[in-house]
């Protein structure tokens, strides 16, 4: 990362604190092309660096602003549809084969693709409104996108804290470690889905049996 992109993110933390984080994340989960998580990653340095911010608000305010942010973005698809979703990814110039490994995520793993779709390349600005273009259900979509971005906002942040005095080499590195990331989550997140659905079955048994 260059000189003057460093102090330019710095200058707007100096400026608006949190609300950086908070308007980054909003947009980019939204379905906005912002380096969301760069700016994750750079508060998370200056919370380790200057302590002009604090890590644990950073999380707060990163998990709420990720949370609603995918929920609009899957509002958006959910009354748009796929028409919308074309016209969006002519405006922002996503490529075809990025929404084409979406809806296959989501044919192969269903809800669990809003889980760890944070920690694939390309993924966090299409998962929300593609998840509203499928007609996901939204309760479903609610409890995932909430526990995805929970784990990608204490990931992130706690990376970008514990490595921040290698601010430059980090981001050169962070495509490399999504993948792990992502391994790890997915790994993660069919463990809850798993006992999800074993609590679900439980409970309908118990209904039927009642």
């Amino acid at each position: 990362m260059t000189e003057w992109i460093f102090n330019l993110l710095r200058g707007f933390f100096d400026e608006h604190g949190y609300l950086t984080v908070f308007v980054a994340l909003l947009l980019e989960n939204a379905g906005v092309p912002v380096p969301g998580e760069t700016i994750l990653l750079f508060a998370s340095f200056l919370a380790f660096d200057e302590q002009e911010l604090h890590l644990t608000y950073i999380i707060l305010v990163g998990i709420a602003a990720a949370t609603i942010g995918d929920n609009i973005g899957y509002w958006i698809g959910r009354k748009g549809g796929r028409r919308l979703l074309d016209r969006y990814q002519h405006i922002f110039r996503i490529p075809e084969s990025t929404l084409a490994k979406g809806e296959k995520l989501f044919s192969t793993h269903g809800p669990m693709t809003i889980f760890f779709a944070r920690f694939v390349f390309g993924m966090r600005i299409v998962a929300g409104p593609l998840a509203g273009v499928l007609r996901m259900n939204w309760k479903t979509f609610g409890l995932f996108n909430f526990l995805g971005a929970t784990l990608w906002v204490v990931v992130i942040s706690f990376v970008g804290y514990t490595f921040g005095e290698h601010w430059e080499q980090l981001i050169k590195v962070m495509g490399r470690v999504n993948v792990i990331l992502a391994i790890v989550a997915i790994y993660a997140g069919l463990m809850m889905w798993r006992r999800y659905r074993a609590r679900q079955n439980k409970a309908a048994k118990g209904m039927s049996s009642g």
